[in-house]
């Protein structure tokens, strides 16, 4: 004989069903959990024993462990314990495939290294192939050393595009515009075209950001950095351009209108918001209020500035005026390297010496020109540059259990002055990950230095070093 519950208990049943349905965990794709959460968001939260949970491509929340792990149920975890979770680094400023001269050329000033060997190698050795191997040797590096997204001004863009989606990363990448014949373009016409199939092509991907790259006032002339712009504005894509990076580049502006580089860009109608000047060093406090009116943003690439003598960037100023201000390494054949917490750390160590001020740009404004403010000065930071619900996920994490990190009282100063590249232990872009406990996943990290070690090869035959660097 069925015994029937009484209305009353039936109903409170299925309402005790809901309820324990209603506060089960949620299942999302992945957890990184155990770790120091720095979440670089606008309340500048450090949750001790933090967790972070992404659904997709997404971050569904950033809480405690303990809260984390009633709300969600992770797919898939990372142990986090003994690290720092932090959003991915972004490298507002560099050259890929250069990363195949590293070393070529040392020791000399911008304009000779740039003339005398730079633009002479790439003209006997940039090819498709060649930047394709660049490109995967510059991925692994930058994933081995926390980099999810990177702004990049090179030749045969497409090819970097390809190599940066197939490695995970995130890409704001510009091909270049320059007067002289290149690789992958005969003239500033030819270069205009191959930008616009290119925007065309990578337009709305979820990765790759697509922009046009006019080289440098001193490498252009008027009539095409206007083109090259008017193709940005009619796309709604960035514009990235070498900027009052040098004496000499002042030199050319002086001589064609009397002003400084930002001057010259402004009687141009060149600037304005999307635009990204790479460098930002020989600026005067008009031209700083121009940039800031402008909404322009700025990269500050301070190991590559030092090595070539270039100057040092107003970094305070920039601040005070609130231009947006990223960070960012240069190309390896100017640097070497690209690991951005190296360029944190000379970053604040140069700007304090430059002011004899210890105080001048503090560990978490640097750490925030490596993420959130490096994302707005790209035109991305409602999308990455901190960890919180919403963004993409793009994190990583660092070991600080070692000689090296013990003791830690601040993590946010562990970050900018005791992390290096290789304490990097799990890299997540999009919410996929890309290395796992120091495993890459998504390239073959011997097939790619070994393809990078014969085209040094082929580089080392075509062009000769200088002897100076030797």
């Amino acid at each position: 004989m069925r015994t029937r519950l009484p209305a009353a208990a039936a109903i409170a049943f299925v309402a005790m069903v809901a309820l324990s349905a209603q506060n089960a965990p949620r299942d999302v794709d992945l957890i990184v959990t155990g770790g120091t959460v720095v979440t670089v968001d606008a309340a500048g939260r450090v949750i001790e024993n933090g967790a972070v949970a992404i659904d997709g491509a997404d971050i569904a929340a950033v809480d405690t462990a303990a809260a984390i792990a009633k709300q969600f149920r992770g797919r898939e975890t990372i142990d986090a314990s003994g690290q720092i979770v932090l959003p991915g680094l972004i490298n507002t400023h560099t050259h890929a495939p250069m990363v195949l001269y590293r070393g070529l050329a040392d020791d000399l000033p911008l304009m000779e290294w740039l003339n005398n060997y730079i633009f002479p190698a790439e003209s006997k050795t940039v090819s498709p192939e060649f930047v394709r191997a660049g490109t995967r040797l510059a991925a692994l590096e930058m994933i081995e050393s926390g980099t999810t997204t990177f702004a990049d001004m090179y030749y045969f863009e497409e090819e970097i595009a390809r190599e940066t989606r197939s490695a995970g990363l995130r890409g704001v990448l510009g091909q270049t515009v320059i007067q002289f014949p290149v690789a992958d373009a005969k003239t500033p016409a030819d270069a205009l075209a191959r930008a616009e199939t290119f925007i065309n092509e990578f337009k709305g991907d979820p990765l790759i950001t697509p922009a046009v790259a006019p080289h440098a006032i001193y490498t252009l002339d008027g009539p095409t950095l206007r083109a090259a712009r008017a193709l940005s504005k009619r796309h709604d894509v960035p514009t990235l351009i070498h900027l009052a990076e040098s004496r000499d580049e002042t030199k050319v502006a002086e001589e064609r209108r009397a002003s400084s580089p930002v001057a010259y860009l402004e009687g141009l109608g060149f600037l304005g918001p999307g635009v990204v000047g790479a460098h930002g060093v020989w600026v005067s406090d008009t031209d700083i209020q121009v940039l800031k009116m402008r909404n322009v943003g700025i990269s500050h690439n301070p190991e590559s500035n030092m090595k070539t003598a270039s100057g040092v960037a107003p970094i305070p100023k920039y601040l005070r005026a609130g231009v947006s201000i990223g960070l960012g390494t240069d190309g390896a054949a100017s640097n070497n390297d690209l690991d951005m917490f190296e360029a944190m750390r000379i970053a604040a160590l140069l700007a304090k010496h430059d002011s004899s001020d210890p105080s001048t740009l503090s560990a978490r404004t640097v750490l925030e020109m490596a993420t959130i403010r490096g994302a707005r000065a790209l035109g991305m930071d409602g999308r990455i540059g901190s960890l919180e619900p919403r963004k993409r996920a793009d994190l990583i994490t660092v070991s600080v259990s070692g000689a090296r990190q013990t003791p830690m009282y601040d993590p946010i100063s562990h970050l900018v002055y005791v992390i290096h590249g290789d304490d990097v232990r799990n890299t997540v872009v999009n919410g996929k990950v890309l290395m796992r406990d120091r495993n890459v996943l998504t390239l073959d990290p011997t097939a790619v230095i070994a393809e990078a070690q014969s085209w040094a090869a082929k580089v080392r035959a075509a062009v000769k070093p200088p002897a100076t660097s030797r």
